[in-house]
């Protein structure tokens, strides 16, 4: 007894390829899954991600303008209030960026699950722009519930708009894009715990946070200038307070430049599988 088939049977459509063929590529599909994914990763614990980070910076807060007399105490013609509460933002979108993107991508191969990103078809600009923009996207959150929460207790107000959303996206996406680098090269949890004790933390609290780099001199001087993280926080706080330790135009140059050295970097790891694939 024969089998016939048809013209529209589906065994005869998928062996000639037909099923196959109506299977498009949709250009950006990747793209916004990936970045839907990591956002949706952090948003579904907002206890960790968004409010421990808030209540750790308004902890600081409350120690530097209550136990030290900061509510007394003026950074020229500035309340130290003030002056405190963007440099305190900033760090916390440094430090929740950075987080973001390494904590994805060290997790994703401790448990072997790596695999699902990098068997799609998501060329290395998608993989770059989805966790860069996620770790961003983490950042602004953080900012925004922080600042908020700020507002109840220091007098915010925005000098420079233009100022405050620049070097807020770009100090995201500097330490997204950071983020990225040290979760590829990290085998393990503690590889990715060095980067952040030995360089997020000091460059973040040694860029001007809680003081005035006009205050040092010498060789401290100097050196608070190479620091990147310098420019983010105070092209930020001049975003608030209209006053700066250094050149707005400086700080632009050097955050946008090394943006895109970052960026360039990212892209490379992940189009060559550096430590990511077999």
């Amino acid at each position: 007894m024969s089998i016939q088939t048809t013209e529209n049977d589906p065994s005869t459509l998928i062996s000639s390829g037909a099923v196959l063929g109506e299977i498009k590529h949709i250009p950006g599909l990747g793209f916004y899954t990936l970045l839907k994914k990591e956002i949706l990763r952090f948003l579904k614990v907002p206890l960790q991600t968004v409010f421990a980070p808030m209540m750790t910076t308004l902890l600081f807060l409350a120690v530097f303008t209550l136990a030290f007399g900061g509510t007394s105490r003026y950074v020229g013609d500035v309340a130290f209030s003030a002056f405190l509460a963007p440099g305190l933002i900033m760090m916390s979108v440094i430090q929740n960026a950075f987080a973001n993107t390494s904590s994805s991508l060290v997790i994703s191969k401790v448990q072997g699950n790596i695999v699902d990103v990098l068997m799609p078809p998501l060329s290395a600009l998608e993989l770059t722009l989805a966790f860069a923009l996620s770790g961003l996207a983490r950042g602004i959150v953080v900012a925004i519930a922080v600042a908020t929460c700020m507002y109840f207790f220091i007098d915010i107000q925005i000098h420079s708009w233009a100022a405050v959303l620049f070097f807020l996206v770009g100090a995201g996406l500097m330490l997204a894009l950071l983020g990225v680098i040290g979760g590829i090269i990290s085998d393990k949890f503690d590889h990715i715990a060095a980067v952040t004790n030995f360089v997020v933390m000091p460059l973040s609290f040694l860029s001007g946070t809680f003081y005035s780099v006009e205050r040092l001199t010498g060789i401290w001087y100097d050196i608070s200038h190479v620091n990147p993280f310098f420019y983010m926080i105070d092209g930020f706080r001049y975003g608030f307070i209209g006053t700066a330790d250094s050149s707005q135009i400086t700080g632009a140059i050097v955050v946008a430049s090394l943006n895109l050295v970052l960026f360039g970097v990212v892209w490379f790891l992940f189009s060559r599988g550096y430590k990511l694939k077999a």
